[in-house]
């Protein structure tokens, strides 16, 4: 078994970079260097530079969270390389040692060395996967929150910030007082309109330092939208033991992904971009139509899987895709009521689509947790699935099945209050205590009348009356009768 490391390279028995990477240079900074960067944004510069171009843009990824340390670890210890190792249904593995990444930065050790190659003028972008709630707004209105807590304390420590928005900022105000172009604000979360999303938190951060520099960034500093996709679990032992025991390779943090990619991008970049093009990724004018598509058919699925799969006693993804109610429900809900929503898509076979989804998901490699789907679920309802609620509503078609998965959610959460489901783990969510406290209040419309997350839907009779009657059956028959029954009306 060999560790992983630049000067091991030639050793190993998987595909490795060809490339030089002692003549790359950081084009890319990165915040929220996760399992899903390194198996989309790392992997499309990886194969632009094996391809023979794009040396000018190589990676610098930056963890500025405390558990980032373990990151920080893995890459200085590897030399900032990682195997992405592909999971294909068939049971093969195809491993792929990424070498576009070139630095990691951790903002607790060395906060100024990230501002350092933020004022970099080779540095043009400056790229995002924080998480749906990382982008510090408020979950029911979309819009910048200024008095969360995480904005709060970086305005009383601007020397030692905890968030990629307050070192964009920063970086933004100190090119800005150089003379120097403003780098690009790439966002790649699963958000609706993320490239939106982060010009609202990195402006409405900025206006609370400096109104000026505020107006400035608006006008001047380019945030394109863009879809992304693929699935990518989280790191287990058994993928580490894997790759060692099948590839002889020790690697401390290995990525495992689908064999699907897709990368759409607003080709909206003042100062130049990688010609990822020539890689598969698709620049377009408008990615809204897309992305969409994306966030309402797989990802509010994803949440559909989770809240009704956990009760069942699953906790993996492909083993719930067995479960013949739900595969029924997933494709009624997105032929019936996540589709109805979404506008014209060029160049896409809606149908073909979303079987491509169903097949994704019941792949038995992937082993994706539900916990996994679960986490952070007050951000990613709202995102996925509420909006084509309130659509459906405000166009006088049926939310019943969107309804339905509103109140596994609820009956999730009030089920993991009480104990009686146990998962692994509880999916880390920052509004835990208000969901479970609501979930489990007697009055059945608590849950709903969240503010926060649901807006004035507990309001929208059409919608809460539907909720009921799902959480009612859930809780007095279960997931099999009430789906059953769910079916049986949507037919």
């Amino acid at each position: 078994m060999t560790a992983l490391t630049a000067a091991a390279l030639p050793s190993l028995r998987v595909s490795t970079p060809s490339y030089d990477r002692g003549a790359a240079a950081v084009g890319i900074v990165h915040f929220g260097f996760g399992n899903f960067h390194r198996s989309h944004v790392a992997m499309y510069v990886d194969r632009l530079m094996e391809s023979g171009h794009g040396l000018d843009w190589g990676i610098c990824g930056v963890g500025v969270l405390p558990q980032d340390s373990a990151m920080r670890d893995a890459m200085r210890a590897q030399d900032c390389l990682f195997t992405l190792v592909l999971r294909h249904p068939d049971g093969s593995l195809e491993p792929r040692v990424v070498g576009s990444v070139l630095e990691y930065l951790y903002g607790p050790d060395d906060a100024a060395a990230i501002h350092e190659r933020l004022l970099d003028p080779a540095v043009r972008i400056a790229s995002l996967t924080v998480t749906e709630g990382g982008y510090l707004k408020n979950p029911a209105t979309g819009e910048f929150d200024a008095e969360h807590p995480s904005v709060v304390h970086d305005l009383a420590h601007p020397e030692n910030p905890g968030t990629a928005f307050a070192y964009l900022v920063e970086g933004l105000r100190r090119r800005r007082e150089a003379g120097l172009a403003p780098f690009t604000v790439l966002s790649c979360d699963n958000l609706q309109g993320n490239g939106d999303y982060a010009r609202k938190a990195v402006v409405g951060f900025a206006r609370l330092r400096d109104p000026d520099l505020a107006a400035w960034i608006d006008t001047e500093v380019a945030f394109p939208n863009c879809m992304v996709d693929r699935i990518t679990p989280s790191t287990t032992d058994d993928d580490r033991a894997a790759l060692a025991r099948e590839f002889g390779v020790e690697d401390q943090w290995p990525v495992p992904a689908e064999p699907f990619t897709q990368w759409i991008v607003e080709d909206e970049f003042p100062t130049g971009r990688p010609a990822l093009e020539s890689v598969d990724v698709q620049f377009v004018e408008d990615v809204k139509p897309y992305e969409l598509m994306k966030l309402r058919l797989l990802n509010a699925s994803h949440q559909a899987l989770a809240y009704f799969g956990a009760p069942l006693g699953y906790s993996l993804v492909d083993e719930t895709m067995r479960d013949t109610r739900i595969r029924t429900y997933l494709e009624r809900y997105m032929a019936d009521e996540a589709a109805p929503t979404l506008g014209e898509l060029p160049g896409i076979d809606l149908e073909a689509y979303m079987a491509t989804l169903l097949e994704r998901f019941s792949n038995p490699r992937m082993r994706d947790t539900l916990v996994r789907l679960a986490t952070d679920g007050s951000n990613r309802m709202p995102t996925f699935t509420l909006p084509a609620v309130r659509d459906n509503l405000d166009a006088g078609r049926p939310v019943t099945l969107g309804a339905a998965m509103v109140a596994a959610w609820a009956q999730y959460w009030a089920l993991i209050g009480r104990g009686e489901i146990t998962p692994p783990e509880v999916p880390d969510d920052v509004h835990t205590a208000a969901m479970t406290t609501a979930a489990l209040d007697p009055d059945p419309e608590a849950f709903v009348r969240i503010a926060l997350l649901f807006g004035d839907l507990a309001e929208r009779r059409t919608f809460v009356d539907a909720y009921l009657a799902a959480r009612r059956s859930l809780v007095e028959r279960g997931v099999h009768p009430t789906l059953d029954d769910l079916l049986a009306s949507a037919g």
